[in-house]
């Protein structure tokens, strides 16, 4: 036996970090979906870099590489910080100090494959597909039914490529609420809110699955609550509140009889009303004790929660969200997991209905991380409120100008539904693209 002979070492790696010489072996996707002809090669000249870049996401290279790159949480400790953390700058001096660092390094970067009007007609199919089987797995389970696991897996990972491709296009598309199916629409929202905050995270694509199944089915267990409670307009009793926190003994009990698989989620269902500080339920865990993953659903549902509308509560705006979870982060929340969420949503998400300084308003489309306050705007009224003909599309980024030469900027987030402007309508016609529309195809 030959004891020379070394294992063949694969490292992930993205494709903004190619270099000439890497040999690349294994792709994001099969071979097939791609323009390369051989399935492995010596990556030669600039050309080969441009093509992976084009196609991939990241890819697997022969061998190991060194990263200097240390820096916590895939963030640059000498790039200035974005104008979204400052204003949540704002730390107490009774704050709990971290003890050790919560959100893994960041393993991915991934870079937006087209833009959100691109994505959009794929990503409303997704969205419909996830929201038929949402509302089956909850009517199902009502009735007995077994949960299809199978199905369930493949429309999460529709949804997870979608949100790879592109998250605007999804994250844009849960800013519409109906509060008559809040809780399979909020299962949706909170498992594609999940895929796009792994992607932030820079988790691997399985594990944006894996994460995203966990929010589609964390509420699983409030098919056993009777409906009298579960939609009940007014304030629960203190009994009818215990028996509301018992859906979380009933998501485990539901999802460990439907597949040995589902450990991860199994976990999420059970823990994921479990707080830092140990006021959560149903055991009162400490912070070091509840799963990664149920620390991260456990927040993504509060911020859907927040700003939906439901029987006892009006929804509330993106930021006021944001502001209460970063009121409790360290307590409820856990701290870095927190600041790192309010940096995916930003202060402008893709769908927010917000108004120019100039007047006129508009739907935000697309949402970039390193211009959160800069957004792509499409524009839908004039200054005096007046339907806008044709719509335009502006990018704050590039400093656009009004009629008048001044440089648009954001005034305010108004409600869905002002000055006639219904988020839904937009989107069921097809005019949620970052190109303009003629005026023959706007409401």
């Amino acid at each position: 036996m030959n004891k020379s002979h070394q294992e063949i070492v694969e490292t992930q790696l993205d494709v903004a970090e190619l270099a000439i010489g890497m040999h690349v072996v294994r792709l994001d996707r099969p071979w097939e979906e791609t323009d390369f002809l051989i399935q492995g090669f010596v990556i030669k000249d600039q050309s080969d870099i441009e093509a992976l870049r084009a196609q991939c996401g990241f890819v697997f290279i022969e061998g190991r590489v060194q990263k200097t790159n240390t820096v916590h949480e895939g963030t640059n400790r000498n790039q200035k910080p974005s104008g979204l953390r400052r204003l949540f700058k704002r730390k107490s001096a009774s704050e709990p100090a971290p003890q050790k660092p919560s959100v893994p390094r960041k393993r991915v970067t991934y870079i937006n494959k087209v833009d959100a009007g691109t994505e959009m007609a794929t990503a409303r199919i997704r969205f419909e597909d996830a929201q038929e089987t949402a509302k089956a797995i909850m009517s199902g389970l009502r009735v007995g039914r077994t949960l299809d696991i199978n199905n369930a897996r493949k429309v999460v990972k529709g949804c997870v490529e979608s949100v790879l491709r592109n998250e605007n296009a999804l994250m844009l598309l849960t800013k519409i609420k109906h509060q008559d199916a809040y809780t399979a629409e909020h299962c949706i929202n909170v498992s594609i809110l999940c895929a796009a905050f792994g992607k932030h995270l820079g988790l691997l694509q399985g594990e944006i699955e894996t994460l995203a199944l966990c929010g589609l089915l964390h509420d699983v267990g409030k098919t056993k609550i009777p409906d009298e409670i579960l939609n009940k307009p007014g304030a629960l009793t203190p009994k009818e509140f215990e028996l509301m926190r018992h859906h979380t003994t009933h998501g485990r009990t539901i999802l460990m009889g439907t597949s040995h698989s589902l450990n991860t989620a199994v976990d999420v269902a059970f823990s994921h009303h479990e707080r830092m500080d140990g006021s959560g339920y149903p055991r009162g865990l400490e912070a070091h004790q509840i799963p990664y993953f149920a620390k991260i659903v456990g927040l993504v549902d509060t911020y859907d929660a927040i700003t939906s509308d439901r029987v006892y509560d009006k929804g509330r705006a993106s930021m006021q969200a944001l502001d209460i979870i970063h009121k409790h982060r360290g307590t409820q929340f856990d701290a870095e997991l927190a600041d790192e969420f309010i940096q995916l949503i930003g202060i402008y998400p893709p769908g927010s209905i917000v108004e120019m300084i100039n007047g006129e308003v508009g739907i935000v489309v697309e949402s970039r991380p390193e211009h959160k306050l800069k957004p792509c705007v499409l524009l839908v009224r004039e200054s005096d409120k007046s339907v806008m003909t044709p719509y335009r599309t502006v990018d704050l980024k590039v400093s656009s100008e009004d009629a008048a030469g001044e440089i648009y900027r954001i005034a305010r987030e108004v409600p869905d539904g002002t000055h006639n402007i219904v988020l839904q309508g937009f989107v069921d016609q097809g005019l949620i693209v970052t190109r303009p529309r003629a005026p023959a195809e706007q409401p």
